[in-house]
């Protein structure tokens, strides 16, 4: 089962609630190691061997949001839930833009909360193994493995939630992939934040890509993006 596969490192502050976290993940097939701040967490996760992250917001010493980039800097590539009670619009749009895959407010349903945890190890597992690893877009090799752009030799590295999209407008290149898809595979929803979200990552895309004319990436309102080149 996926579930066993699962080491994941919980940060959070309220240690009845993160007791209560990890014996019903752990129920279910997962290895989980609670900590109770931020840089606690830090140093845990780079002496550990974790492949998922469950962060509060906020924590004493090292808020959720900086423990999350300095995650993402070690391993980019590694999902990232917040589970917060911070509802604020902004805080979910900041939490997106760092990179996380989920944004969870409390109080929140523990059977929900696997259902997402289970939704994004399922999305990965499906990417790693039936994706191809480089895609010529243009003058441009897109290296979806290694998370970069290669234009005659120029390397822009990409977040692994640029290089999540980008593959599904290589997949359906010259064709319109519906904004639903590419927020439900990679966000595993479909709501404003989100949408919000993709709308930025989006314009990051476009930028990078203004070495070539020929690539354009058109918006078909309220329907979704083409890949053009």
């Amino acid at each position: 089962m996926v579930e066993s596969k699962l080491n994941i490192i919980l940060a959070e502050d309220d240690l009845n609630l993160g007791f209560l976290l990890v014996e019903f993940l752990e129920s279910r097939g997962m290895q989980v190691k609670l900590y109770r701040d931020g840089l606690l967490a830090l140093n845990g996760f780079q002496n550990g061997d974790f492949n998922f992250c469950i962060l509060d917001v906020m924590l004493p010493k090292l808020d959720g949001f900086s423990l999350a980039k300095r995650v993402k800097a070690i391993d980019p590539k590694i999902p990232i839930i917040f589970l917060t009670a911070r509802a604020m619009k902004e805080d979910k749009l900041k939490g997106y833009n760092i990179g996380a895959d989920d944004y969870i407010t409390k109080p929140f349903d523990e059977d929900e909360l696997l259902c997402r945890i289970m939704a994004i190890t399922n999305r990965l597992d499906f990417s790693e193994s039936s994706c191809a690893k480089f895609y010529q877009i243009g003058d441009y090799e897109f290296d979806y493995v290694n998370l970069s752009l290669n234009l005659n030799g120029n390397i822009k590295r990409l977040t692994t939630r640029e290089a999540e999209i980008l593959r599904l407008l290589c997949l359906s290149k010259n064709n319109v992939v519906r904004r639903e898809k590419i927020l439900t595979s990679i966000w595993g929803i479909n709501d404003y934040f989100a949408g919000r979200s993709l709308d930025v990552f989006i314009s990051k895309l476009r930028k990078y890509f203004s070495g070539d004319s020929k690539i354009k990436i058109e918006n078909i309102p309220k329907v979704g993006f083409i890949l053009n080149s």
